[in-house]
């Protein structure tokens, strides 16, 4: 994988800072990127690359206060008008979606693969379908346009997870 995100809701601050920092080290010996879900304060503490933000969490120009210029951030976008909105407010890389049914996050809808191709048209900025991909439907998100996914269950829940990232990845278009 390219990138690690830390994705955990539930956690109290210290334990997740603590968790964070774990995964920084791992990541950089790793040699991969890392984002801490939802907390650019926590992003900040443990040396992150980055954070991610849905639509629920800080805007991301007071992200961008908290982390400076020169972490990224990430934002998860439904629709065109998110897309646009966080490409004008300068996000460095957008989550489109949900694409699929996901095992790790309920959605009151689905964007879709017509979502993943609008959005891969509407902008040049990295885009990552996200939501419910797997290897059974990856090579359908890179049809309509991803050249990137995040993944969690398809991965994490798998007995290899070294082998089930392998095969996602290698059928994503270059």
């Amino acid at each position: 994988v390219g990138i690690v995100q830390l994705r955990e809701k539930s956690l109290p601050d210290r334990e997740l800072l603590a968790r964070a920092r774990q995964v920084r080290r791992w990541c950089r010996e790793a040699g991969v990127l890392f984002v801490v879900n939802d907390r650019p304060d926590i992003a900040v503490l443990s040396e992150a690359d980055g954070v991610h933000l849905g639509q629920d969490d800080v805007a991301i120009a007071d992200a961008r206060q908290i982390v400076g210029p020169d972490r990224l951030i990430g934002a998860s976008t439904h629709d065109l008008a998110q897309v646009r909105e966080a490409v004008q407010a300068g996000a460095d890389y957008l989550g489109v979606g949900p694409t699929f049914p996901s095992k790790t996050k309920s959605f009151a809808a689905l964007a879709g693969l017509d979502f993943v191709r609008a959005a891969s048209e509407e902008t040049a900025l990295p885009a990552f379908a996200l939501g419910g991909i797997d290897a059974n439907n990856v090579r359908d998100a890179g049809a309509a346009g991803a050249k990137r996914v995040a993944v969690a269950a398809a991965v994490a829940a798998c007995s290899d997870p070294r082998a089930a990232a392998k095969a996602i990845r290698s059928a994503l278009p270059d």
